[in-house]
Parts: C-alpha cells; structure tokens; sequence
C-alpha cells in the first residue's frame, strides 16, 4: 500500500511542472493580449439608412418651389453623422430669374443639410432667359448654399457662354444678385461664328 502511495506521489511530482508550465503560460496570455472590444455600429461606417430616386423640394413662405434636390442615393452614416449623395441633380427655380440647374456625380450634405458640397464632374447649367444664351461651367468641386443662392469653388473652371470660353481658378457666382466673380488666373477665348 505504502509503494502504491509513492508511485502514485511520483506521478503527481513529474506532472507539476507541466502544469505549473501551463498555468504560467496562461497568465502571460491574458496580462498581455489587449482584451478584444466589441464593436457596434455606431462605431463602424456602415450606413442607418439609405433612399433611393429621392427628391425634395424647398418652397418659399407663399408655397411657390424655390429650390429642389434629387439623388440616385442617399446614405446617412450615424458614426460621423455625414450624409452621402450620388448622381445628384439641384435646381434653383425663381419666377424672376432664368434656372440654374448643377448635376454631380457624388457630394455629401452638412448635418444641417444647409450646405452641399459636390464633387466629381461637376456641371451648372443656366438656362436661356430670352435675353441671354445659355451658360455652361464645368469644374471638380462645387459648395453650393441654397439658403443665399450662392454657388462657390476653388478648383479650375470652364465657363461656356456662346462663342466664348473662360478658364479660371475659383469662382462665386451668386444666383440671386446676378454676379459671377471669376477670381485667379482667368484667361478668355472666343471662337468667332463661321459664315
């Protein structure tokens, strides 16, 4: 019996430091690793909700349009609280003035949804108003305010109005006062009509 014990005890003593082994290895394991953080996802860019083929349109305090929006999609993201269009169209339609329509391919809203930046093949189209020809600027960025009918960049830009073409670097044009104010670099071709 008492050889029995001992055999019994050896085994116990051979298999201690195998198993004081293991449990240090496991206490380096856990006083090392970082612990593993659960992500949720306001902490990811992944999109809350998104609209397709939406349009919007602001109206004066008589009711009358006076500004509309419409978008190939909408995404909101809730982690930046940034909203996010793409193949957008706006309009800024006055009884008094001739419409000024912007098409981009991408932009993003202010969380207040007061401003609009657009990006990526920009185009402003002023319509004919009788006395005047249509009005064609290109560029790669646009910040558009609809509140103050301002539309502004710091980018290149190609105005097209007849026969005459303008490059400049920035530009503001200001819908409601009329004004476009072309502000670097500015150079003019015109190309005479052929008879």
């Amino acid at each position: 019996m008492a050889r029995f014990r001992i055999n019994r005890l050896r085994t116990w003593l051979i298999l201690l430091p195998a198993m004081l082994l293991l449990a240090v290895i496991y206490w380096v394991s856990v006083t090392v690793e970082p612990p593993t953080q659960k992500v949720d996802g306001k902490q990811r860019h992944d999109p809350d909700f998104f609209v397709e083929n939406f349009s919007a349109t602001t109206l004066t305090e008589q009711g009358i349009p006076r500004f509309t929006m419409s978008a190939a999609k909408m995404l909101h993201y809730p982690d930046d609280d940034s909203t996010h269009l793409e193949t957008i169209q706006l309009a800024s339609v006055q009884p008094d003035r001739p419409t000024l329509r912007i098409f981009a391919l991408n932009g993003t809203l202010s969380d207040k949804g007061e401003e609009v930046f657009l990006r990526d093949q920009v185009q402003i189209i002023r319509e004919d108003s009788g006395k005047q020809s249509d009005m064609k600027f290109t560029t790669t960025f646009l910040h558009v305010i609809p509140d103050l009918n301002i539309a502004k960049t710091d980018q290149a830009v190609t105005l097209i109005d007849g026969n005459n073409t303008v490059h400049a670097v920035g530009m503001v044009l200001d819908h409601s006062a009329r004004t476009i104010n072309l502000l670097n670099l500015v150079r003019s071709e015109y190309a005479p009509v052929k008879k």
